[in-house]
Formats: structure tokens, C-alpha cells, sequence
């Protein structure tokens, strides 16, 4: 059977987190009754993003250019690196305004089921970053699911090679939670109760 457009495009729709077939079905028809003032412009906005949308060199943040706008700024304190799993953290720990050093971003997590190898974490990058931005600190900020502290510990095993503080966050993110849907209390309340490994 032939798709026709809308059923492509709910099909699509229903691809993305959180939304299912039956989302995806409102989302669609509440797009199309409105196609000027919302269709149009999430489109032509999306086609923008697509193109100008681009990972940091140094940090794998997105942005608009090679170099995201907090590895750009200088007022950042260089000397300590929050890595987290995905830039969705990021935005998180950011939101929260409590943190004004910079990110790793490692994109993935180690996970044996997933087929997730250390390399899909990319540490070396991390290393070198370290190095050359002369980094004292290391806050490790991997969600607290299984995956996350087993990719926190292969971390902290890396980073014992070289003479660096590294640091975790303690008290207020529960085991299995992310902090995608935790607040900024708890988010900062977790960071000044880090810990040493």
C-alpha cells in the first residue's frame, strides 16, 4: 500500500521521544489546520537548524559554529570539566545557573546490551581535551541508571593515569533517574554535594 504524505509525516512524528502513533495523529492534523501560522515557520525553522546546526570541536555540544558559545567564552573557568552523556544534560546542568566551567559531551553511554563499547564514548578526545586545556577537575556527571555508573567508573579508571581530581555528583539524583526531568534544586543541590571517587 502506498503511504501518502500526512501518513509519512505521522509516521515520523511518531519516531520521536515521547510521542506515539496517537500523538503523532494530533500533532499532524493540529499542524495542517494550522499550516501559515505554525506549519510553515516549524518547517522552514527546522530546515535552518538542519543546516546550521553543528557539533563543537571541542566539547561535542551543538551550535552554530565550530566552536560552541560556552568553549567560546572566556569568563568559563577552563580548569573544570562536567562530563555528561548527552547535551540534553548539558542544557539541564545550564539551566540550573549554578556551574561556570565547561562540558563533555561523551553522546553515548557504555552499555553491553546496547552494543555500546568504549569507543563509542570517544575518551581519547576527552584526554586530550584535558590536557590541553590544563583541566584540575573533573566532575563525572553521568546520569544514575546502571549504564551511567558503569560509564562513570571506566571514566575514573581512565582518569587515574593522569593527576587530576575527579569528582561526582552525590546526594539528590536518585538511582535510575536523569536529569532531563529533574528541577534545578536538585540539580544543584546533587553538584555541591559531589564527591571524590
Amino acid at each position: 500500500m502506498r503511504q501518502n504524505k500526512i501518513d509519512k509525516l505521522i509516521y515520523l512524528f511518531s519516531k520521536l521521544p515521547g510521542v506515539g502513533a496517537r500523538s503523532a495523529k494530533r500533532i499532524v492534523l493540529h499542524l495542517l489546520k494550522q499550516r501559515d501560522r505554525v506549519m510553515l515557520p516549524i518547517a522552514e525553522a527546522m530546515l535552518d537548524t538542519a543546516h546550521a546546526v553543528q557539533e563543537c570541536s571541542i566539547c561535542n555540544n551543538l551550535d552554530e559554529s565550530v566552536l560552541c558559545a560556552i568553549c567560546a567564552d572566556q569568563k568559563r573557568n577552563k580548569k573544570i570539566l562536567c562530563v555528561v552523556e548527552s547535551v540534553i544534560d548539558l542544557w539541564a546542568i545550564e539551566n540550573a545557573k549554578f556551574f561556570s566551567g565547561t562540558y563533555y559531551v561523551l553522546g553515548n553511554v557504555l552499555s553491553a546490551g546496547s552494543g555500546n563499547a568504549p569507543k563509542s564514548i570517544n575518551i581519547e578526545k576527552m584526554l586530550k581535551t584535558i590536557e590541553q586545556a590544563g583541566v584540575e577537575e573533573v566532575i563525572i556527571a553521568t546520569n544514575a541508571t546502571m549504564e551511567g555508573q558503569t560509564t562513570a567508573f571506566y571514566i575514573t579508571e581512565k582518569l587515574k593515569k593522569i593527576n587530576i581530581k575527579v569528582t561526582r555528583f552525590a546526594h539528590g539524583i536518585p538511582i535510575g533517574g536523569e536529569f532531563d526531568y529533574m528541577d534545578e534544586v536538585t540539580i544543584s543541590t546533587a553538584f555541591n554535594s559531589r564527591q571524590f571517587f
